[in-house]
């Protein structure tokens, strides 16, 4: 298969536009006769889905939570990037660009990475129109702050609640939609399956997570926009809802998964207590504007941080990184925090935890101003640690929390099968090796918004489409697979949960695929997972049946993937043979400790191929091509 990123021609601040004005369109009348069926209700999902049916055509929208609210969007906290240049500081959607494809160690692709500056501009207009209530100065402007791998404010916030403001406008505008009956709800719905007529992409199988009843819905089109597959490392910031299910059905259905071993660890996570823990909690990058990260100076150090004085403290990003300092890129920043915790400096209880300390923005600013920006995440942090950030330093470190990898999707956001569009975190489009922060919440909105009703037309208007019969060959094919699956995970009756596999393959992954790999603990890893996967499938214990609400049957199948996607990430992680952005390769660092890419071999989208069960699958190649930035090594100092 060769994959063709289907880039329009032109300069590239020009190429969004005139490929606009070449797509094909869809009568309006004709609109109302096509339907969509749009799985996920996140920022993507719910802005995709009522877009689409505001345009005109018929859409059906799958979540498995109990209301498109609750989707993971919501948890967003620190804000949204849009290059407004409100603050007059310098930016524009060039820099914005650059800011991106340097940030993810130029392994994005250049045309798709601009569109989104392009697009940026508009989304936040649209979203002050839905009514989300963005923070503005006395004068009333939107007001901006800054995020990491950025020397320029552009980042739009609602206090620490950005993701939940704008996940509630979109819900308001799929509502609406939902009202004028041009969508059609399904929560509590899981994916279960992916329908192919004729090579297209014609419906989805699903199971009613209430009824235990699976469902066939045929349409015209389908559109991924199930979020990222981080909970593959059990201990993660994302709810424990977030699987790779969906993605991973299209994935063997033939969807090239793209960059899989791209995944981030965020800096600023409440750290690890106990094996207890089912999840971590994200603390805002926000944060990091006002707060200094430190450890002690001296090894052992186990003095109270506020015993600790000035001079003994080692604010160790400002040190190394003096022109970007706390505010240094995420992939950074936390190999940082575990370099200094490995060197013995690590705080807290278990010594790997760094210090986020608010002392002299409180002396700076007053503590009054200090809450108005982030007093809903200091309650947070302060009702988890029973810590006041107030007077002591809040203990952070970093955990798994997005994923820059996903399904491939070429320049209109279709994977290789015609009509399976990709949206938001579940395809790979638009961060390379590294996300900065506020720009997830940024593409997903550009991708539902301004995108897909744009590109998903486009394919309407050029295929045919027959109708297709509840009773094709090839839906009932997809019917038996579902509950094939089903019935044998119900007929193991093991003496093992699907959690405790899950827990054993996250220590696997976050020690030999987390925040640094090398070629010996992949291989150790490759060695150890199919034989853990073999026993899940011989030992699981799924009480119940498949007839009813069953949350046993739900995660086993969750957890089965992940056996999986885990094998496949290490796979691609060890024939990246280099480092870049949040793939780290021991082997392959600078004399300072930077990661050392090899431009000449990988300058490429890695894109895995299914070749069946038990084979390896192949590897795909898509050259990067910069044209408009210099590769270069990538500096924060």
């Amino acid at each position: 298969m060769e994959l063709k990123p289907n880039i329009p021609d032109g300069p590239i601040e020009k190429k969004w536009d005139r490929h606009r004005f070449e797509m094909k369109l869809v009568n309006p009348a004709n609109k109302r006769k096509y339907t969509v069926i749009m799985v996920g209700s996140g920022l993507a999902g719910a802005g995709g889905a009522a877009a689409m049916a505001e345009l005109g055509y018929k859409v059906k929208c799958f979540c498995y939570q109990d209301s498109p609210r609750r989707a993971h969007s919501i948890a967003a906290q620190g804000g949204i990037n849009a290059a407004k240049n409100y603050h007059n500081d310098g930016d524009s959607v060039f820099r914005l660009f650059y800011d991106t494809v340097k940030g993810g160690d130029f392994r994005a692709r250049e045309a798709n990475v601009y569109r989104l500056a392009q697009v940026s501009v508009n989304i936040i207009d649209q979203c002050v129109a839905l009514g989300v209530p963005f923070a503005r100065e006395y004068g009333g402007l939107l007001d901006n702050r800054s995020f990491g791998g950025a020397q320029v404010s552009r980042t739009f916030y609602a206090r620490g609640q950005t993701g939940q403001q704008l996940l509630l406008g979109a819900y308001q505008a799929l509502e609406r939609q939902i009202g004028l009956g041009q969508v059609e709800m399904f929560p509590r719905h899981e994916m279960q399956e992916l329908v192919l007529v004729d090579g297209k992409a014609r419906g989805i199988v699903v199971r009613d997570m209430v009824t235990g009843e699976v469902e066939t819905h045929l349409a015209d089109a389908v559109c991924l926009a199930t979020g990222g597959y981080g909970n593959v490392f059990y201990l993660a910031t994302y709810a424990k809802g977030c699987n790779t299910t969906a993605i991973w059905r299209a994935y063997k259905k033939g969807a090239p998964f793209a960059n899989p071993c791209f995944t981030q660890i965020h800096p600023t996570c409440i750290p690890v207590t106990g094996e207890y823990q089912s999840k971590l909690t994200l603390m805002s990058e926000s944060l990091r504007n006002d707060g200094r990260i430190w450890v002690p100076k001296a090894k052992g150090d186990k003095r109270a941080a506020n015993e600790i004085p000035k001079e003994e403290r080692d604010y160790y990003l400002e040190r190394m990184y003096p022109s970007f300092g706390n505010l240094a890129p995420r992939d950074i920043a936390s190999r940082a925090a575990k370099r200094v915790c490995d060197e013995g400096r690590g705080v807290g209880p278990t010594g790997f935890g760094v210090y986020l300390d608010f002392h002299d923005a409180i002396e700076r600013l007053g503590q009054k101003k200090i809450e108005e920006k982030y007093g809903n995440l200091f309650e947070m942090y302060e009702r988890i640690t029973d810590e006041d950030p107030y007077k002591v330093p809040m203990r952070i470190y970093p955990a798994s929390h997005y994923t820059m990898g996903g399904l491939w999707v070429d320049y209109n956001l279709m994977s290789t099968i015609p009509g399976l569009f990709v949206l938001g975190e579940a395809n790979f489009s638009d961060h390379g090796a590294n996300r900065l922060g506020a720009s997830a919440l940024m593409q997903g909105l550009g991708d539902g918004y301004f995108i897909i009703p744009y590109t998903i037309g486009n394919y309407l208007a050029r295929e045919k489409f027959p109708a297709v019969a509840a009773d094709h060959p090839e839906v009932r094919a997809a019917e038996k697979a579902v509950s094939d699956r089903t019935e044998r995970l119900l007929s193991i009756r093991g003496k093992r949960t699907a959690t405790s596999f899950h827990r054993e393959l996250g220590k696997i992954m976050w020690e030999h695929c987390g925040m640094a790999r090398d070629r010996k603990g992949l291989e150790h890893a490759l060695g150890k997972i199919p034989g853990l996967r073999e026993e899940f499938w011989k030992n699981v214990t799924v009480p119940g049946s498949g007839r009813e609400l069953n949350q046993s049957l739900e995660l086993a199948g969750r957890v089965a993937d992940f056996l999986e996607l885990g094998e496949l990430m290490c796979l691609d992680a060890l024939e990246r043979d280099e480092s870049c952005g949040s793939h780290f390769r021991l082997e392959h660092q600078m004399a300072d400790g930077e990661a050392k890419r090899n431009d000449e071999k990988f300058c490429h989208v890695a894109a895995w191929q299914y070749t069946g069960e038990g084979r390896k699958p192949d590897r795909l190649v898509e050259p990067l091509v910069y044209e408009n930035v210099e590769l270069a090594v990538r500096s924060y100092k």
